[in-house]
């Protein structure tokens, strides 16, 4: 019987498709840990065993639904493969489980989504849709295998998952990435392995709050205070009793302070700033999948966010001990500003758990085709009709501002560009300098309405980046900014995030030693003069000198002052060479440590069971 008549034949084929475009799409479009000719074999291997055992469940059809079974499931791992593919592009990173559930609370597919699309990726379904006309017109007819065929299909099968495994494990070392990082586990398991591990550990989550015991919380109080994280520094107190404005600069990273384009200051008003201001050039974001929510509910817990998902979505009915609440103790209002639906990211019912006050949300702004863009009201406009909000509030006060028009893909009406445009050969890139200098020129005004007010001798104003803005996919373009090529340690110096703080009638003074988001917090509080000895938290003030600089990305990477860790390997800081992983071991004890118990905090909600 002819080959391509049969189910079988319709089958293996697909099969070897399916295998060749997964294995594929790996290597070119994923930004995968392969080092080795040995790490191309283990990820082959890997698409192979995980086609094999998926082939396996056709067994679960009778013969006549088996070649449709394998077109649908074949259309299913496309899909997964695609959505995977656009969510990599800018995210750098892979769907997971609870991504999927809080589409609904993040807007869905919006312009972003259709920006990173690409005509070429239609190849990516050219198979799919030959298998389909193939499927229609042929109706392979059905075709069993003998009893001892399955036996030894199955036999082959397990031997596979049995070898990948064992690899996995063994080519581990002493890192232990594969738990934070998605990218290594992608490598060693494949993707499919990948997305069965990630449910297994999303249901595993769900269920630690369930079984959670007092005497978990107390292992993880005992590990924060052996960490030493309540340090203080000289200017413990210098703003008590003053007010708090936090503005949460969207998308601004680091590398745009102090730099021109065409002769031209990208951000003129905050490089006036930080002269007299606290300031931090060595700030990295922390950010999961998350993003603003991640950055914002580091500033508010010092807790490290989620590894998959976001805490607004999946952990808003936890207890916390957050900023409002603590500072709530010390006569203040708490407030938070945010010019997109109370919906987004979850924040009502998030800002509830953490002891906000008042939300002012899109439904506070006269909002309007004129006065927005791209995701929601300009920050302009919304910076200006926040300031009655802001004059009504009870003295302290501590305040959230979250701006909005330096989101990707960085769209600007014409009367609001203010820069002329790059020329780095990318748009994205080219148009990210125009909403970087269109955010810093709001931000001009609102210092302005804040001292005609009346509000700015009383207040710290806080400026911190949430995440990057230009992801990986978009280097290219930063390279030609720069003028040269980008390492890779320079590539993840790319995640910091600029972070001032100005004290009004305070000296300023820049800080280079290395710090995260999970630091705002103390940082904030002892400038205010409330002690952070009691409240868990994972972070430390930036202003210590004695501290001890390390941060911990989600992803399992880390900086210290001498070395930097990242994509499996180890880096002297100063001279950004590739140097001897002993110098990075002694470090991934802690940082293990380090996300395993804030990690078991939120996912257990242990903070319950604090006195």
């Amino acid at each position: 019987m002819n080959l391509l008549t049969t189910a079988k034949g319709f089958c293996s084929i697909g099969a070897v498709l399916l295998l060749s475009k997964m294995y594929l799409i790996c290597i070119i479009y994923f930004d995968l840990p392969l080092y080795e000719p040995f790490d191309y074999i283990q990820l082959f291997l890997s698409c192979m065993s995980s086609i094999a055992i998926l082939s396996l469940l056709l067994y679960l059809f009778t013969k006549k639904l088996r070649a449709g079974a394998f077109l649908l499931l074949h259309i299913i791992l496309t899909g997964i493969l695609y959505g995977n593919l656009l969510y990599f592009r800018f995210y750098i990173d892979f769907v997971t489980l609870p991504i999927l559930f809080q589409f609904k609370n993040v807007g869905g597919l919006s312009q972003s989504t259709a920006e990173l699309m690409d005509p070429l990726d239609l190849i990516l379904f050219v198979d799919t849709v030959i298998l389909l006309v193939w499927w229609i017109l042929k109706r392979p007819k059905p075709i069993s295998f003998k009893g001892k065929h399955k036996g030894i299909f199955a036999s082959l099968t397990a031997l596979l998952i049995g070898i990948n495994i064992g690899i996995s494990h063994i080519g581990a070392g002493d890192q232990h990435d594969g738990s934070y990082n998605r990218s290594a586990m992608v490598s060693t398991l494949g993707p499919v392995y990948y997305h069965g591990y990630d449910i297994y550990q999303t249901v595993r989550a769900e269920l630690s709050s369930t079984f959670a015991t007092k005497q978990d919380y107390e292992k993880a109080a005992a590990y924060l205070d052996s960490a030493d994280t309540d340090i203080t520094s000289q200017y413990f107190g210098v703003a008590k009793g003053k007010n708090v404005i936090l503005v949460n600069l969207e998308s601004t990273q680091q590398f745009v302070i102090g730099r021109k384009v065409k002769g031209e200051e990208i951000t003129p008003f905050m490089n006036s700033l930080i002269e007299d201001s606290f300031y931090f050039d060595q700030i990295y974001h922390q950010t999961a999948q998350g993003k603003t929510s991640d950055a914002e509910f580091m500033f508010d817990q010092s807790f490290y966010p989620l590894a998959s998902g976001s805490v607004y979505v999946r952990r808003p009915e936890n207890e916390y001990i957050a900023m409002p609440e603590i500072l709530a103790k010390s006569g203040y209002q708490s407030a938070s500003f945010h010019g997109n639906v109370g919906s987004f990211w979850n924040r009502e019912k998030a800002y509830d758990a953490f002891g906000y006050d008042r939300f002012f949300s899109k439904d506070a702004y006269q909002v309007s085709d004129e006065n927005s863009v791209n995701y929601g009201i300009k920050d302009e406009a919304f910076l200006n009709q926040s300031m009655p909000y802001l004059e009504d509030l009870k003295q302290p006060f501590y305040s959230k501002f979250l701006l909005l028009t330096n989101h990707f893909p960085f769209l600007l009406d014409e009367e609001d560009v203010l820069l002329d445009e790059a020329d780095t050969g990318l748009e994205v890139v080219d148009r990210y300098f125009q909403t970087v200098r269109y955010e810093d020129e709001a931000l001009k005004e609102f210092f302005s309405e804040l001292k005609r007010s009346g509000l700015y001798e009383n207040s710290i104003i806080v400026l911190i980046g949430d995440h990057y803005g230009i992801s990986e996919n978009y280097y290219d373009g930063i390279a030609s900014y720069l003028d040269e090529d980008l390492s890779v340690p320079q590539e993840l110096d790319l995640q910091q995030v600029p972070l001032i703080i100005h004290v009004p009638g305070q000296e300023g003074e820049t800080f280079h030693s290395p710090g995260g988001q999970i630091d705002i917090q103390p940082t904030i509080l002892h400038l205010l003069g409330v002690d952070t000895a009691d409240y868990p938290n994972f972070g430390q003030d930036l202003l210590a000198l004695e501290r001890d600089p390390f941060v911990v990305f989600r992803d399992g990477d880390f900086v210290t002052e001498e070395v930097i860790y990242t994509a499996q390997l180890c880096y002297d800081k100063a001279s950004t060479k590739q140097t001897n992983m002993n110098r990075c071991s002694p470090y991934f004890e802690k940082r293990n440590k380090e996300l395993y118990y804030s990690d078991a905090i939120l996912n257990g909600d242990l903070l319950r069971f604090a006195d």
